[in-house]
């Protein structure tokens, strides 16, 4: 078999998207084509959209269910934070893994804020699913109200991730 040529890649804006441009070449060397593949590590608002939908996805069915309302008065605070760590763990290496793995240079503060934001966006899609059914009880009980958002947006988070993933 012959020997794999090992060709650079480029970076270009198409359509406001980052893209990376693979030069398809021939046993010459000469560059016949190009494949284009979306680049992406910037955070848009068709990014933020996909996250929202992700999010509410799975905040519906979990929000609606009582066994989670009785979690958030049963598990202690401690617990629901340690929940609240493994979502944002999980959130950045799912992120890292799909998004940023051979790109990571020089779009760091773009990872750190995609990964927050896709935690960020799931609390306020679960608090306000949980406000509106009245399960989030805040000038009550704040601090349930929250620990109930927090367990909700552990899966919510994840398919906020996953759907921030279509192209």
């Amino acid at each position: 078999m012959e020997n794999q040529r090992k060709t650079k890649y480029t970076i270009k804006r198409i359509g406001g998207y980052l893209h990376r441009l693979s030069p398809v070449v021939d046993k010459t060397g000469k560059v016949i084509n190009y494949v284009t593949t979306p680049l992406m590590v910037e955070l848009k608002s068709r990014d933020i959209m996909q996250i929202i939908v992700g999010a509410s996805i799975l905040a519906i069915p979990v929000g609606f269910t009582e066994e989670t309302w009785n979690l958030g008065e049963r598990l202690p605070l401690n617990n629901v934070l340690t929940l609240a760590v493994i979502s944002l763990v999980f959130i950045a290496l799912f992120v890292y893994f799909n998004f940023y793995r051979f790109h990571l240079k020089g779009y760091v503060f773009e990872y750190i804020k995609r990964t927050v934001a896709i935690y960020a966006i799931s609390l306020v899609v679960v608090g306000v699913l949980l406000t509106l059914i009245g399960k989030c009880p805040w000038g009550a009980d704040n601090i349930l109200a929250l620990k109930r958002m927090i367990i909700v947006a552990f899966p919510a988070s994840m398919s906020a991730a996953i759907s921030d993933t279509l192209k």
